[in-house]
């Protein structure tokens, strides 16, 4: 290694830069004839500063020598080519190459200095209006603060990625803020994970072995086991997690203070804790309270009688016989209507080609005959959509029947304001996770009846809970299980093949008279998937009238050469590739390029987008350093800090699809996905197919997964609230 040396100079051109660590590779001109390349985990610099480095020489094989920067400093630029060049960089929202270029003409190497001190003496430069000189001075105030908070972060070895979204959350007070207590930022900034907030800890001088630390900890641990669908995490398991995830000694001193923190949290009412068989669970108020909650409003539910006077016999007389030409209702479905009307509370559940929308549409004319108010509902606006088509009633999803208010984080609709209706029936109810479940409740009025839909065989909603599956395994609810599978779906293979694979069978790629929607193809090396999806994107569908935007990946895993990260980068190149015409950004290790489609990976109410939402990138505006994205018939507007909350969509994990529905499905399954393999989840991607549906794979992986019907059971205590007196403590 060569010795430390010092380099001064000017920020010529920046030649790459990861937003997640900071790590930059510049040009740096230290005198007017020559310039060198540094490279290095940078604070935020940009082109046109001065910058005094620290650090050593080296050779990189590909680059050729290099300056490898240890510390580095940095200065406003103070003549004019500096100041223009930094002002160019992108780093004032509201000032591009054009506006640098107006101010420097007007204001010289005084222009920085206008910025800061005497921002209004900007309306004297043409073009700059009032929106645009506030945008400016907010922009210039927020990059000051912006860059402690990164200097702040830097200090705790900790990547400077996250510094505009905690700046976003907590303004001027960020850094006392994180001093204060860095645990907060796990809860209060989404994407920012325990770890993180422990390192900035452990730097500001928390003990290993605190109490502070262990039960941020546990309270950490009990979060994380929501994201296997736990609501409630075995004790004994929480121990072993909060030893290994805070490398704790496994001592009797460790021991005691496990202990001693689990009594501070529990009687600070910061968990709670169950018994049940012997076994000792513990978790957060609030996952108990909403279990609870939904227990307690459907037995109330189910024990009032209906005010509605439904002639049962001439009902029942009627649906048994077809007028018009319609479709015969089966025994089931005849038993299906009755229930739901009968019934405070009712379950249809059945998979494709069964005649869900059939009994649906029936059901929904005997209403319109009672002239009884009812309301159709699905937890996802695809699902919603579809419900309207099946029926051509207008259908919304939950949060927007429910109206969500983003100012108070809750719904409008609850036990004072109920909704104004005698029948709810909301399809793709095993979506539904206990939260919605228990707000859904709060809404519904003592009179009215519940008809939940769904399909208990696919898998369990994303979030935490197994509500629907827990309401049937009660027996406390009226269940009708649609299993007939009517004449003109068997002339489908993806719907042949999905009840196939439902009992536990390989599918097949053709059966006489039926269509050729349903393809199978042998592969054993997951890295030849890639010119398969090529030949299937560029040709087949094409020749059946398919376009890609309505063709999707469906794959077990988000890593993984045949996962959902690597096969996005291919399809982007193979769908939408790098052009001059489409602007591009980097953002946490992800290109973001117009026309790509997208998918919004956690619930924003601000913007009243949701998990699994679809949308497609409009506009990217580098400039003002947002993208517009369209969702649909809406427009919305995302900061370059926000990208966290977008992955590419060409292809997306099979949990991710629920809801949803595509023209084409293809779905590649290999040994590398075994962890993940079970029969609800390749049922449940199967099923999302409408016109083609594509395996790719091991005959190997494809019947582990088929014969795998063990399903995680989930740490929930819905049923036990129903049927007996449990209660946490």
């Amino acid at each position: 290694m060569g010795e430390t040396v010092e380099l001064i100079g000017i920020l010529e051109k920046k030649i790459y830069k990861n937003s997640d660590n900071g790590f930059s590779v510049f040009s740096l001109k230290i005198n007017s004839k020559k310039t060198v390349i540094i490279q290095g985990y940078l604070p935020e610099i940009q082109q046109g500063q001065q910058v005094t480095l620290k650090g050593k020489w080296v050779f990189h094989p590909k680059f050729g020598q290099q300056f490898q920067t240890e510390e580095c400093s940095a200065q406003l630029p103070s003549n004019i080519i500096g100041i223009k060049k930094y002002l160019s960089s992108g780093l004032i929202k509201g000032i591009g190459p054009k506006f640098a270029k107006r101010l420097v003409d007007k204001f010289g190497e005084k222009t920085l200095e206008i910025i800061d001190k005497n921002p209004d003496n900007l309306f004297s430069v043409g073009g700059i209006g009032p929106q645009r000189v506030q945008a400016i001075k907010k922009a210039w105030q927020d990059q000051k603060e912006i860059s402690q908070v990164m200097i702040f972060l830097k200090s705790k070895d900790v990547g400077t990625s996250f510094a505009v979204k905690i700046y976003k959350k907590y303004g001027p007070n960020s850094i006392d803020m994180m001093q204060e207590n860095p645990y907060r930022l796990v809860e209060d900034v989404w994407g920012i994970g325990f770890k993180t907030a422990d390192q900035i800890a452990i730097k500001l001088g928390i003990e290993k072995n605190s109490i502070k630390r262990i039960k941020s900890g546990i309270l950490h641990c009990i979060n994380q086991s929501t994201n296997e669908g736990h609501l409630y995490l075995q004790i004994k398991k929480a121990k072993e997690t909060v030893i290994k995830i805070l490398e704790l000694e496994q001592n009797n001193e460790s021991d005691g203070l496990l202990k001693q923190a689990l009594n501070e949290l529990y009687h600070s009412n910061k968990i709670k804790l169950i018994t049940n068989n012997e076994q000792h669970f513990i978790t957060l108020p609030q996952f108990y309270f909403s279990e609870k909650g939904i227990a307690n409003k459907i037995l109330k539910l189910i024990e009032k009688k209906h005010p509605f006077n439904f002639d049962i016999e001439k009902i029942y007389n009627k649906i048994r016989v077809s007028t018009n030409n319609e479709i015969v209702l089966n025994e089931d479905q005849q038993k299906g209507i009755i229930s739901c009307l009968q019934n405070k509370v009712t379950i249809i559940t059945g998979g494709p080609g069964t005649g869900k929308t059939t009994l649906l549409k029936k059901l929904l004319d005997i209403l319109q005959d009672y002239k009884i108010k009812f309301k159709l509902a699905a937890p996802t606006g695809k699902a919603s959509k579809r419900m309207f088509e099946g029926t051509g009633r207008n259908a919304q999803t939950l949060h927007r029947l429910l109206e969500f208010n983003p100012s108070i984080m809750g719904f409008t609709k609850n036990e004072q304001n109920a909704l104004d209706l005698d029948f709810l029936i909301v399809d793709e109810a095993s979506m539904i996770d206990v939260f919605l479940m228990l707000s859904m409740l709060k809404a519904l009025p003592q009179k009215a009846h519940l008809i939940l839909l769904g399909d208990v065989d696919q898998l369990p909603s994303v979030g935490a809970g197994n509500a629907l599956n827990d309401l049937i395994n009660s027996k406390k609810i009226i269940t009708v299980k649609l299993t007939y599978i009517f004449r003109q779906a068997q002339n489908s293979l993806i719907i042949v093949n999905a009840h196939k694979v439902n009992r536990g069978e390989f599918p097949i790629s053709a059966l006489q008279g039926s269509k050729k929607d349903f393809v199978y193809l042998k592969e054993n090396e997951p890295e030849n998937i890639f010119p398969i999806l090529h030949k299937i994107y560029k040709y087949k569908l094409a020749k059946i009238g398919i376009l890609p935007s309505n063709s999707i990946v469906l794959t077990p895993m988000n890593r993984g050469i045949a996962g959902v990260n690597r096969i996005n980068q291919e399809l982007q190149m193979i769908l939408n590739p790098q052009s001059p015409k489409l602007k591009q950004i980097q953002r946490f290790g992800q290109i973001y390029r117009e026309g790509d489609r997208i998918m919004q990976i956690r619930n924003n109410y601000d913007k009243f987008v949701f998990n699994g939402d679809i949308g497609t990138i409009y506009k990217i505006d580098e400039i003002d350093q947002k993208i517009l994205i369209s969702f649909g018939e809406k427009i919305l507007e995302y900061d370059f800090a926000e990208l966290d909350e977008l992955i590419l969509s060409y292809a997306i994990s099979i949990h991710k699809s629920q809801g949803s529905e595509f023209s084409s499905v293809i779905i590649p399954i290999f040994m590398q996905h075994f962890i993940l393999l079970q029969r609800n989840l390749i049922y449940t991607a199967i099923t999302r197919a409408k016109k083609l549906c594509i395996l790719i794979g091991q005959p190997k992986a494809i019947s582990i997964g088929i014969k795998n019907n063990k399903n995680v059971k989930r740490n929930t205590f819905l049923k036990e609230f129903l049927t007996t007196d449990l209660e946490a403590r």
